[in-house]
């Protein structure tokens, strides 16, 4: 019976790339290069690895880029063997909090807007936030597509040029967009807060692995 059922799992193993084949024997050899399919689910073969980093400016978030510039996997390339990549994406002129995982389960669910991640940014403005302006932002904004809700937002400086703003919106240059919408320039933007992670003790361009409890959190309770 235990046999049977084993032998019914390992017929639903696709083994893709080369051939795509479907395995039906034990003891099939995997390379790290093929895709495995068990029961619609991709199999890492690889340990899962789970990396912050806080970004510095003048690096863009791409796995690869054609033009040469300084990408994000530059201050990563000693972190792990394993081939991890970014969570989402930074603007090239924006720091703070990136996440870097080989588990991809993990990072559409970080990624995918019905989840509401909740981000939290520091902004600083060309100019002094209107009471006007500020009011109007909390009630909701309409930009070119789409309305834009903040979960929340703090002037934090007396000259009202720094704000901590917090948004679970993930929509391309979202916040410098929002403030552009009412005639800002962002001067600076840093994410200090992703999903609960935050930077402390965490230096610019410096990066760590999370914690036990970390992952469990952000794979199970968010």
């Amino acid at each position: 019976m235990v046999r049977k059922q084993i032998l019914s799992e390992v017929q639903s193993v696709q083994v893709l790339p080369p051939t795509g084949e479907v395995v039906t024997e034990l003891g099939q050899k995997v390379k790290k290069t093929d895709r495995v399919i068990f029961q619609g689910k991709r199999i890492n073969p690889e340990k899962p690895v789970y990396v912050l980093l806080n970004k510095p400016k003048d690096f863009i978030t791409t796995t690869n880029d054609p033009m040469e510039r300084k990408t994000v996997m530059n201050l990563v390339a000693n972190a792990c063997e394993e081939r991890i990549f970014p969570v989402g994406r930074l603007d090239r002129n924006t720091t703070g909090l990136l996440l870097f995982t080989n588990d991809g389960e993990l990072a559409a669910k970080l990624s995918h807007p019905s989840n509401q991640i909740k981000k939290i940014y520091q902004v600083t403005l060309d100019k002094p936030l209107t009471h006007k302006d500020e009011e109007q932002i909390l009630e909701g904004l309409t930009l070119e597509d789409g309305e834009v809700k903040v979960d929340d937002m703090q002037v934090l400086s007396k000259d009202r040029t720094i704000l901590g703003l917090e948004i679970h919106i993930g929509r391309n240059r979202i916040v410098r967009r929002l403030f552009a919408h009412l005639g800002y320039e962002v001067t600076a933007l840093d994410r200090v807060m992703f999903a609960g992670l935050d930077k402390k003790d965490l230096k610019r361009g410096n990066y760590r692995f999370l914690t036990e409890k970390e992952v469990i959190r952000l794979k199970y309770y968010l």
